[in-house]
């Protein structure tokens, strides 16, 4: 199949396009290399885990482009012609939504349009597998999350830019016949993950002997889901046959997990102890998460594999070799 990645180094991204591409597929992907964090480790994150991929013979392309310039995204559909679009370029993050509302809706907002628009536009329609976020269900009393809940009360920009996508999608999918999955991913972790992310962010604590800020004395929760499992959800739905137009699925682990207790194991193989302060929950951050999936295992047989103990092995593994040994010297292809 040939199939466009947008985000495609990035986290979720990188890793996706390395399993497509062992999969069989054709893969183009697109990225802005916009610096909402070092632009250098995106493209050591491309190198690690989709060279091995091009090293291995299969061939995959990289195209500098902003999902926000519609004629240079058209040029991109016209010249490939996508059988399926994996939507994962974002300004991500739900406190970075706070201080720069105007770029989050950007990117999130206008970017989404403008990929709808391409995909309306196309001489065959693609299917448009796209990212939203467990943020959609906001602070609901409701746990596990499950589709059907309502989410229309987003606590922060970020989660409204994503739900915003689901309604778009649902308009195009009516309107256009495009036929559109939404995710809703849960907690994403593992190696390459961005460096603004929590367990990042711990394991640079950690590992430097800084006391670390746990939100509400750690009485947190998280469905924390391993990049492998994420990639194993999205790669179902690219393949799944479709009931509806549109379809719209959790992707999570299924086992949220006490934040406090999620440091005290990442200390653990890190070899440290942590020093801990407690901090309050902050503007638009929702106390806990879990993900239903029940849906997609009924549609897709999906079955998340990694526990925490194994991601987080994985995870050390890969942050003591390119970030404590030097942006990268962790780089092994």
């Amino acid at each position: 199949m040939r199939i466009l990645v947008t985000g495609a180094a990035g986290f979720i991204g990188a890793h996706l396009t390395a399993r497509l591409l062992r999969d069989g597929h054709a893969v183009t992907g697109i990225d802005a290399f916009t610096p909402y964090y070092d632009v250098q480790f995106k493209h050591d994150r491309w190198a690690a885990l989709v060279g091995r991929a091009v090293d291995e013979g299969q061939e995959a392309r990289l195209i500098t482009c902003d999902v926000c310039d519609g004629e240079r995204l058209q040029g991109v559909f016209a010249e490939f012609q996508p059988e399926c679009v994996v939507h994962l370029a974002a300004q991500p993050g739900m406190r970075a939504s706070l201080n720069a509302p105007f770029v989050c809706q950007k990117n999130n907002v206008e970017g989404f349009l403008s990929l709808l628009e391409c995909c309306r536009h196309a001489a065959v329609t693609p299917r448009l597998v796209y990212a939203s976020s467990s943020s959609v269900y906001g602070n609901s009393a409701v746990l596990p999350f499950t589709e059907e809940q309502p989410a229309d009360r987003p606590v922060s920009l970020y989660a409204a830019t994503k739900r915003a996508n689901e309604l778009m999608a649902h308009t195009y999918a009516q309107l256009y016949g495009i036929p559109c999955v939404g995710l809703r991913l849960f907690t994403a972790y593992g190696p390459w993950c961005r460096p603004d992310m929590a367990l990042y962010l711990f394991a640079d604590a950690l590992s430097q002997r800084r006391p670390l800020q746990v939100f509400q004395g750690g009485d947190v929760s998280r469905d924390f889901t391993h990049i492998d499992d994420v990639v194993e959800g999205i790669v179902r739905c690219i393949d799944m046959p479709l009931h509806a137009r549109y379809e719209l699925f959790n992707v999570g682990s299924g086992r949220p997990v006490v934040l406090l207790s999620a440091v005290r194991l990442l200390a653990e193989k890190l070899g440290v102890t942590p020093q801990i302060e407690v901090a309050p929950l902050p503007p638009g951050d929702i106390p806990a998460t879990w993900a239903s999936l029940a849906r997609i295992q009924a549609r897709t047989g999906y079955q998340p594999a990694t526990t925490l103990e194994e991601g987080l092995d994985r995870f050390v593994a890969w942050f003591r070799a390119y970030a404590l040994a030097g942006a990268g010297n962790g780089v092994a292809r």
